[in-house]
């Protein structure tokens, strides 16, 4: 399929957190956004999410970038890790408080899960201090209704008020949130396309509401499928999904693309994963990405 070139710098990203290797439906969503960003030309870059100490494995940083190299993914640039941005994050809260944005809450997670997950900004207006208590992101009501068209899923529209309320930004922990540390990021790497997995697909409302707060420019999104087991859990670490087995890069590539629906020749398989990726460069085609919350793995993941 041919792209239409454009004069914009198309910068691109793959953000995974290092609690584990790399799985059959992280690879899928790494070549996705691999193949949309090359097709235009432009730069992918690899973000390490490594905000939250308890739940990373020792050594899993390395071995996610040596799978992605082993698979013929390269990334452009120096990796950023999340964790080397914490003075950035920190900034960008006091911005948030500074301007009337953000607020101090001593709400716990029991009394919000009570509350069916939607906070009913009970601390907005109690003038807390930040000693031991979470902070949270004040919704303007100007600002409440999100909408923005996915370029897989089609026209989305969320009320962030009635959807989930004021939302964390700093835990009681100090630990930033990861709707914070993804907006600050994108915005400092020039992210201008964002292709993930359909699972951040609520969560991109609140990007956006916290992009308007702090004046950035919106990028685009593409929300492909997650990939699920045959009981409908999704593939993940914290299901404990297999790692993808080394040595089977080029199978791995194949299946992928398979899954991603561009049909690629089964002589394709024989090949090494930089002739694969070479040939899924050229022949890339996003319109027959599936407009699907979940697609099933393919057997063997």
């Amino acid at each position: 399929m041919a792209y239409e070139m454009v004069h914009e710098k198309i910068v691109g990203r793959f953000a995974p957190s290092p609690s584990g290797p790399l799985h059959f439906g992280s690879l899928a969503c790494a070549l996705a956004s691999y193949l949309d960003v090359k097709v235009r030309q432009g730069q992918w870059l690899v973000r390490m999410e490594d905000l939250d100490p308890p739940r990373e494995i020792k050594g899993a940083s390395q071995h996610i970038l040596n799978q992605l190299e082993a698979h013929g993914l390269h990334w452009d640039g120096e990796v950023l890790y999340q964790s080397h941005r914490l003075e950035a994050y920190a900034a960008a809260v006091s911005f948030l408080k500074d301007n009337q944005l953000a607020y101090h809450c001593q709400c716990n997670r029991k009394r919000v899960a009570e509350l069916d997950g939607v906070y009913d900004n009970r601390c907005r207006n109690l003038g807390l201090d930040g000693q031991k208590n979470a902070t949270r992101l004040a919704l303007r009501e100007q600002l409440g209704n999100i909408s923005f068209d996915d370029q897989v899923m089609g026209h989305v529209k969320q009320n962030v008020h009635l959807t989930v309320g004021d939302f964390i930004i700093q835990r009681r922990d100090e630990l930033f949130s990861y709707q914070l540390a993804v907006t600050i990021d994108d915005a400092f790497q020039k992210v201008t396309r964002v292709m993930r997995g359909s699972d951040l697909l609520d969560s991109t409302p609140r990007q956006i509401y916290l992009q308007q707060c702090f004046g950035y420019h919106q990028p685009s999104y593409a929300h492909v499928p997650i990939a699920v087991t045959s009981d409908g859990q999704k593939l993940s670490k914290q299901n404990l999904a297999a790692g993808l087995p080394a040595g089977n890069e080029s199978s791995n590539l194949c299946s992928a693309l398979n899954w991603l629906q561009q049909s690629p020749p089964k002589s394709l398989s024989s090949l090494s994963a930089t002739e694969i990726i070479a040939w899924a460069t050229q022949n890339w085609d996003q319109s027959k990405l599936p407009a699907h919350l979940t697609a099933p793995a393919p057997k063997g993941f």
